[in-house]
């Protein structure tokens, strides 16, 4: 029978046997790895003796984290990272360049959205935004210099949902990539491989820090994509076969732009991922029970979460993530002034721009992420002044019900 994903987190063996015998993994807050000989170091940069050498390329900590991840998804390779911005750039940098286009989801987090739209069209990466929802659509952008579609699983803070396997089979006809960030929705709900997804990104800063403690990313390859379709990873696919994409990422964009995670946030995020599936449990299980009493209450004018059954996106919540599509919701009130008192009233929900935070949070997105874009370009992507988003932690649920419930009256 196959272990629970808690149980087969806390039983993952080291790389190598600690001489000690600890039970956790050790912090390696060290920069360099001497050798036994010049002959050893010299292989291993020649990249015939696998190493640790610098712990800008890779450390012990590190390594771990990812191997954890690695088993714990049954992905062929796995790159923690300094961000989550840090693991989508990457990753978009490694299998794209100048003259090439990606097609994207346009309902996008605000940051994602800015590096797409200013950062990397100004180094000649054009990017195609359209509606996930409809594969179609998607199709219709797709030429020969199309190098991946990209999406997010559940969209920030639209908490849309596309249909992923209609995706992977747009993907698989004309031999792009399809890249998901998953970070609403993290390893223990949604196995990404089964539904088609070739690389995924994820703000592991979210769910899986265990509790907002540290920044990081990572970047996971599932193994189905082949690298010698893509012009611009065909010359490592040659060389390093199915490993080329995350090669090319390690000898290029990681090492070279210094996106390395430390060894300390990979043991904060080591300790998260354990706890991971419990903590998702309990704020899904507050998420639900607020979605239904806001959804209920006469001062809301309307709520939005795919876990509700009123939700146009609820049957693929059930089919792609276990019925457990992340713990954020948005909801409505009549007006923006209703929103600012509304949160100026609350006690226990935090005022704060994080996700999946122990701590549940709520923010206006209309007025702070958003705030740069020009209100019209804000109300085509569906962030309204009336809107508030909640992520909702581990707390009591009747405790934040009453909290809520005070700052309504």
């Amino acid at each position: 029978m196959k272990k629970s994903f808690t149980t087969r987190s806390l039983n993952i063996p080291f790389p190598k046997d600690d001489p000690h015998n600890a039970l956790a993994m050790p912090v390696y807050e060290a920069v360099a790895f001497e050798f036994d000989s010049a002959e050893d170091i010299s292989a291993n940069f020649r990249g015939e003796l696998p190493a640790h050498t610098y712990s800008r390329t890779s450390n012990p900590t590190v390594e771990y984290f990812e191997r954890k991840v690695k088993v714990l998804t049954g992905a062929h390779q796995v790159l923690a990272l300094s961000s989550g911005m840090s693991a989508i750039s990457a990753a978009i940098m490694s299998v794209c360049r100048q003259g090439d286009n990606i097609v994207s989801g346009r309902h996008l987090f605000g940051h994602s959205l800015a590096l797409f739209e200013q950062s990397l069209s100004a180094y000649g990466l054009e990017t195609r935004f359209v509606d996930t929802t409809r594969p179609d659509e998607v199709e219709a952008l797709i030429d020969e210099n199309t190098r991946a579609i990209y999406f997010e699983t559940v969209t920030n803070p639209q908490l849309e949902i596309a249909d992923i396997e209609k995706l992977s089979a747009i993907a698989r006809r004309h031999g792009v990539l399809l890249i998901a960030d998953s970070t609403i929705t993290p390893p223990a709900i949604f196995s990404s491989a089964n539904f088609g997804v070739d690389v995924e990104v994820m703000s592991t800063t979210k769910f899986i820090s265990g509790g907002a403690t540290s920044v990081g990313g990572l970047i996971i390859d599932n193994g189905t994509y082949d690298w010698s379709k893509n012009p611009n990873t065909r010359e490592f696919a040659g060389k390093f076969g199915k490993d080329a994409f995350i090669a090319r990422l390690r000898k290029n964009y990681y090492r070279n732009f210094g996106t390395c995670m430390t060894a300390h946030t990979a043991n904060y995020q080591i300790m998260g991922l354990d706890m991971l599936e419990i903590r998702i449990e309990r704020c899904y299980a507050n998420c639900m029970a607020l979605a239904t009493f806001l959804h209920n209450h006469p001062n809301v004018k309307s709520v939005h979460y795919p876990g509700l059954s009123s939700s146009p996106y609820y049957d693929l919540a059930l089919k792609q993530f276990s019925g457990k599509p992340g713990s954020i919701m948005t909801f409505d009130l009549e007006s923006q002034e209703a929103c600012f008192r509304f949160m100026n009233r609350l006690n226990i929900i935090r005022r704060a721009t994080n996700l999946n935070d122990n701590k549940s949070l709520i923010i206006h997105p209309y007025s702070t992420i958003y705030c740069d874009y020009p209100e019209e370009e804000r109300l085509r992507m569906g962030i309204r002044p009336t809107m508030m988003r909640l992520s909702v932690g581990i707390e009591g649920a009747a405790d934040l019900i009453e909290d809520i419930e005070n700052a309504l009256l």
